[in-house]
């Protein structure tokens, strides 16, 4: 059907096109409260990334609480020396090398994980790289780099270990990191930004779907932590990366200033028996939240059909 611009009034067959469009827009706070995930010594938890920041983080929190344990990580050297320090905590853990861009990797992963602990209860998607450059710039190796790692590492937990948690029936949470950085965008890093979006996107879904499982989702989105997240693009197809650049110094300074990981990993832990949909971290950048919604509510609001 057309929209007649100069009838902006003439409203024949937009209300009954708006009315079907409007029905299948789905509440964005439908996840049942009943239903709250108790991370305690009962609980399995997957973590990737897990051998260092939020990932370590987050690992240590959940131990606190008596969880068990499996880090997966490309490096096995950083994996043992995390599975140390949790041990001398008196944590139960166990590691698996494993890069989440491949599929067959997080299938092995997530049998080790079955092997090791026999079930799974709560996913942390947690790996991811960062990779800047200006538009009609950046190589394409480099965006299938990113995407498979920070939007395809998460679809491959998320799907190889959904019907894990759901085979058991004591439900079970899926934990998926993403950024304040899928909230807001900026010039420069317009490639992370996009990833970030659509893991935002992927877990307000999923969180819909989920919910009649008694699968809590939740959707981590930290500014600045203390990681070591803006190194990995050394690692990128098409190599680079001087760490006497004075651009990569100053974000040096930035990150190195950021949240302790531990911090945020305690936060998550509450978010989770919260059954938070969204985990934020630093509220000083609320102000940018409101910005973007109100530019997208002035932009809706400009609409012409069906006024």
């Amino acid at each position: 059907m057309s929209y007649n611009f100069a009838d902006p009034d003439h409203k024949a067959g937009n209300t009954a096109s708006s009315s079907a469009i409007s029905s299948q827009i789905p509440s964005t706070n439908i996840l049942s409260k009943a239903y709250i995930m108790k991370i305690d010594s009962s609980s399995v938890a997957f973590i990737t990334g897990g051998a260092a920041g939020i990932g370590l983080g987050i690992a240590q929190a959940f131990a606190k609480r008596g969880a068990k344990l499996m880090l997966a990580d490309i490096d096995q050297s950083t994996l043992d020396a995390a599975a140390e320090t949790l041990r001398a905590d008196g944590a139960d853990v166990a590691t698996v090398v494993c890069d989440v861009a491949d599929e067959a990797q997080m299938r092995a992963a997530a049998q080790a994980t079955i092997d090791r602990f026999g079930k799974v209860h709560i996913v942390v998607n947690n790996a991811g790289v960062a990779l800047g450059g200006m538009t009609g710039e950046i190589d394409l190796k480099d965006w299938r780099w990113i995407v498979d790692i920070n939007l395809m590492g998460v679809a491959h937990g998320v799907e190889i270990f959904t019907p894990l948690i759901k085979s058991h029936g004591e439900g079970g949470h899926i934990i998926n990191t993403a950024s304040l950085a899928g909230h807001i965008a900026g010039p420069g890093m317009a490639p992370y930004h996009a990833t970030k979006f659509a893991v935002v996107g992927y877990s307000e879904a999923m969180q819909q779907e989920l919910a009649p499982a008694d699968i809590g989702v939740s959707v981590l989105c930290p500014a600045w932590v203390k990681t070591n997240i803006h190194r990995s693009g050394f690692n990128k197809p098409t190599g680079g990366g001087n760490e006497e650049d004075p651009q990569f110094k100053e974000m040096s300074k930035v990150i190195d200033g950021g949240l302790d990981p531990a911090d945020l990993g305690e936060w998550t832990a509450t978010c989770v028996e919260d059954n938070r949909l969204y985990i934020f971290s630093h509220p000083e950048f609320a102000a940018g939240i409101d910005m973007r919604y109100a530019a997208v509510k002035a932009d809706y609001d400009a609409v012409p059909f069906g006024k």
